[in-house]
């Protein structure tokens, strides 16, 4: 099968060209030119070197040309900062670039889309009591990219979202998004605080299985929750401990009130700078509070996604982010 990757070389993209080239498809990526130092890139991958959303519609018509799948691994999530109205700048980021690829895609007679969301999606769903789309413009942002996917489905044009949770694994040369939580632990004096809830996860190696089994078996237009390990957030912070060489710290479970008296700084900085958050921070500590759990059977059933070490992962993520904390390693943002 012939796959076109936006976002090739970020760290979902890459890891799904390579599971794909892996099973023998033929893989072309469309990435920024700024790659990292160190980053190993398969042979097969063919990388096409500029930014989608100010290439004409003529040169994207030329790179979907003869492309079965589409794979958008790009955009921007919730950890970006941003001056003014944060719902526009996931949109012009996240959805009017992909309506565009949608259309371009169908008119060239590509058969199906996987887009890499959030789990963020599933928890609406989920949790309808929080009303995470009416108060997030982050969630709001995923649900309305989902549903302007999916108004391009028809019997020619398959839509899978995949709504990703917390990834673990690095890719070399790339700023994890773990460090905002080392930095955090290595705060605290003598005790990790943190509350009661828990969270769905996978590792990278995991995130290319999905991608690469989602193109495989793209049929319809659907949602697949991501989830393959469910651990509580005092589970992790123990793992995160022990790489972090003080695995006999204890995590305190602090009560919802007070993580949201915690949070009520970054709101005070972030208004203080004219900064809007994705996540509103009061609805946020709802949610962190609650187990974000998603059942595995659908990966491991249908996607035939496989156990990984997740330790290891942890570990590696742990391990990078404490050399870009100590200036001891040059990364640039994860994408």
């Amino acid at each position: 099968m012939n796959v076109i990757i936006i976002g090739g070389t970020g760290l979902l993209g890459l890891a799904g060209a390579k599971e794909l080239i892996k099973r023998g498809h033929k893989v072309k990526a469309i990435a920024l030119p700024e790659i990292p130092k160190g980053l190993i890139i398969p042979e097969e991958l063919e990388i096409i070197t500029g930014n989608y959303e100010t290439m004409s519609d003529n040169d994207l018509r030329k790179h979907l040309r003869n492309q079965e799948a589409l794979v958008f691994a790009a955009g921007v999530d919730e950890r970006v900062e941003h001056h003014g109205p944060i719902y526009e700048f996931y949109y012009q980021k996240n959805i009017l670039p992909l309506k565009r690829l949608l259309a371009l895609a169908k008119e060239m007679k590509v058969k199906s889309a996987i887009i890499c969301g959030s789990y963020f999606t599933y928890l609406d769903r989920l949790w309808e009591n929080l009303y995470l789309y009416e108060n997030h413009p982050y969630i709001k942002s995923r649900l309305d990219q989902s549903n302007e996917a999916f108004s391009f489905y028809d019997h020619n044009f398959a839509v899978t979202v995949l709504e990703l949770p917390y990834i673990f694994g690095i890719q070399e040369g790339r700023k994890p998004v773990w460090v905002f939580l080392v930095e955090q632990i290595k705060k605290m004096k003598l005790f990790t605080f943190y509350p009661k809830g828990g969270t769905a996860m996978i590792t990278v190696n995991q995130a290319g299985q999905v991608i690469a089994s989602a193109v495989e078996t793209a049929k319809g237009a659907k949602n697949i929750p991501v989830g393959y390990y469910n651990l509580t957030w005092k589970k992790m912070l123990k793992i995160f401990h022990k790489h972090l060489g003080m695995p006999k710290r204890k995590v305190i479970t602090i009560p919802k009130w007070l993580y949201k008296l915690a949070l009520l700084k970054y709101k005070r900085k972030y208004r203080k700078q004219g900064i809007e958050s994705g996540l509103n921070f009061k609805g946020l500590a709802e949610i962190m509070s609650r187990k974000a759990y998603i059942d595995n059977k659908y990966l491991k059933n249908i996607l035939k996604v496989k156990d990984d070490d997740l330790d290891k992962a942890i570990g590696e993520s742990v391990k990078l982010s404490l050399e870009i904390i100590n200036n001891k390693k040059q990364v640039i943002e994860m994408k």
